[in-house]
């Protein structure tokens, strides 16, 4: 008879079960990570390890001298081998008294040299091991394949001696491999089931848990399919906590998740389709913030919605990957509804009336900082330009495009009842083209232009005072819900320079062509009369205003702001800039009548066409030099 264990020594020895014990039913279980692997019931499935023939009963032996008898044992021994050959042939080979293996030892007991019972015998062990391979075939997810398995080493272990003991011993090391797969594998499971995966850190093993387990089960028999697919629970569920926490919004835990996964089966796509739905789950989850940060941008009278834009971009930036597209344009939007509201930079607009059609056409200034004033060798500069300052503008602003035109102006007239100072006064200081001087003339107001003739609508208002100009911007923030006023006087110098440090917003020589109306050496009058202070070589084809528009706008689009006429600020008169405002707000005293004019105009010289140009007007002066263009806050 063969060792109890085989020499393999790959299975610990179990103690004998009687060969007719009922085998327990394999049942599925549902792990904590939802994976469905087969598990056995219990370990009552191992059948007895030793195998007793079941007793047959043989022909008494007869004496020789009885022929009768003797014929008819010969007889009852052919009956009982013909009962082996059917049992055989019918894969009864060792259940009881009427299998083959059992007649055949009986028969080879009572005759070593019975012939055909050791045939007989041979061909039924041989039949045995086959039919113990294909029951350990079934054997690494089916308890009861397993049992067979067993219960045919038992008789193994009887039967295989002699010429048979090397296939016996070599079936008896499959049974134990078996054996050894069954316990590691159902160990493995029984871990993956209570959520113990034993995933390690990539690169290094863990000891505990399903994931070496199953490997072990690998060393011993590489590729075996129940090892193999409770690897792929393993990854499963791996790849199950992945996005579980790509859920949560936990995305380094994600990737943690996605990179155990890839250590259990590298090679294998599952891993790539589980990135593909964390990358999906971020990608919502980015998009959701991103359109939340969006929807509170777009309630600027919600409270704290920029905080709370901000709250979502820091969300958003926590789960996305660098260069996310998303993530720039939510910071984008933010940094200009920080800078601009609504707007953007350079946006054009213009705002609905109540009951008077549209506002002015408005463009958005770049928020910024610029030194303001004259440099300290300028030349033309003055004290009252000075010293020159740093202002910086955190939020941008929306100017007009042009000066304010006769026709916009007339609107504003018509709708609110206004009477401005000139019409109630009955007199302005226009151009006299005899003489070449400014003179006072009556009958002259906002509706007339430099000369007193009636004035286009396409020109720029002129014969207006500082508290006209107010009072027009009043009625644009009544009628439009918008805060419109004048500009501040850093304003209206950092919309002239537009990015420029020289002296003109153009350099610091005379203008190119067609940069804006101002005084050229090569302008003539109708009546034939020249400036004398101009530019050298310079001409724009005006004597006097032109129409809004007529030349290029600078470099942040605005229209005619060195230049056409010069301008109300909201700013009060200060001999200079000591203790100025650095925010560039306007410097305003309570009560003040003495107002800031700012820009170069048709006729002044050189020196006046500056972009750190400033002078001094009581705020009721009307002329035919000064206009006023108008600031909408953002």
């Amino acid at each position: 008879m063969l060792a109890l264990c085989s020499m393999l020594a790959l299975a610990a020895c179990r103690d004998p079960a009687p060969a007719s014990a009922p085998a327990p039913k394999a049942q599925a279980t549902v792990p904590a990570d939802g994976a469905r692997v087969i598990v056995s019931g219990d370990d009552a499935i191992a059948a007895s390890l030793t195998w007793r023939s079941p007793s047959v009963t043989l022909p008494a032996v007869v004496d020789d001298t009885d022929r009768a008898a003797r014929a008819a044992m010969t007889r009852d021994l052919a009956a009982l081998r013909r009962r082996a050959a059917a049992a055989l042939s019918q894969d009864r080979l060792y259940e009881d008294a009427d299998a083959a293996i059992p007649i055949y030892l009986a028969l080879t007991a009572r005759d070593p040299n019975d012939a055909a019972a050791q045939t007989g015998l041979q061909r039924a062990f041989e039949r045995l091991i086959a039919l113990g391979d294909a029951a350990l075939a079934e054997a690494d997810a089916e308890a009861q394949a397993l049992q067979k398995a067993r219960a045919i080493a038992a008789v193994v272990r009887t039967v295989g001696t002699g010429e048979r003991e090397a296939a016996g011993l070599a079936y008896l090391g499959r049974v134990d491999v078996a054996d050894a797969m069954w316990d590691i594998n159902e160990a493995a499971e029984r871990e993956l089931a209570a959520g113990r995966l034993g995933e390690g850190a990539p690169g290094r093993s863990s000891q505990d848990g399903a994931l070496p387990r199953f490997r072990q089960a690998l060393a011993l028999v590489p590729g075996q399919a129940r090892a193999m697919q409770g690897l792929a629970a393993v990854e499963s569920a791996l790849l199950r906590r992945a996005e579980a926490s790509a859920q949560r919004g936990d995305f380094v835990d994600a990737e943690l998740w996605l990179q155990y996964a890839a250590n259990v089966r590298p090679g294998f796509d599952t891993v790539r389709v589980g990135r593909e739905r964390v990358d999906a789950v971020r990608r919502a989850k980015i998009a959701a913030q991103h359109a939340e940060g969006m929807r509170l941008l777009e309630q600027p009278n919600m409270p704290n919605h920029l905080k709370r834009a901000r709250e979502r971009l820091a969300d958003l930036l926590l789960i996305s990957t660098p260069g996310d597209p998303l993530a720039a344009a939510l910071r984008a939007k933010i940094d200009l509804a920080t800078h601009y509201g609504l707007m953007r930079p350079g946006q054009r607009f213009e705002d609905a009336l109540q009951g008077a059609g549209r506002g002015p056409r408005m463009i958005v200034v770049p928020h910024g900082g610029f030194r303001m004033g004259a440099r300290k060798n300028e030349i033309d500069g003055s004290d009252a330009e000075r010293p020159q300052r740093y202002v910086r503008f955190d939020r941008g602003f929306a100017m007009s495009l042009t000066e304010i035109t006769v026709g916009q102006f007339a609107r504003f007239v018509a709708s609110s009842g206004y009477r401005p100072r000139a019409v109630r006064r009955g007199h302005s200081l226009v151009y006299d083209p005899r003489g070449g001087n400014f003179v006072h003339r009556s009958g002259v107001d906002w509706r007339h232009d430099y000369v007193g003739r009636p004035a286009a609508d396409s020109m720029p208002v002129l014969h207006i005072t500082a508290k006209d100009a107010e009072a027009y911007a009043r009625w644009l923030s009544e009628r439009s819900g918008e805060r419109y006023r004048l500009p501040s006087e850093a304003e209206f110098e950092y919309a002239t320079r537009a990015g420029s440090t020289s002296r003109f917003s153009w350099g610091d020589g005379a203008p190119p062509p067609n940069a804006a109306n101002v005084t050229g050496a090569r302008d003539v009058a109708p009546e034939g009369r020249r400036w004398g202070n101009a530019f050298a070589g310079y001409g724009d084809g005006h004597w006097g205003p032109a129409p809004v528009a007529s030349f290029r706008p600078n470099a942040f689009g605005l229209y005619d702001i060195d230049g056409n006429v010069s301008e109300w600020v909201a700013d009060c008169w200060h001999d200079g800039y000591r203790r100025a405002p650095t925010q560039g707000e306007a410097w305003v005293n309570p009560g003040c009548r003495v107002r800031v004019v700012r820009g170069g105009a048709w006729a002044n010289s050189p020196a006046q066409t500056r972009s750190a140009w400033r002078i001094h007007a009581d705020a009721d002066v009307t002329n035919a030099k000064t206009g006023f263009r108008v600031v909408r806050d953002l």
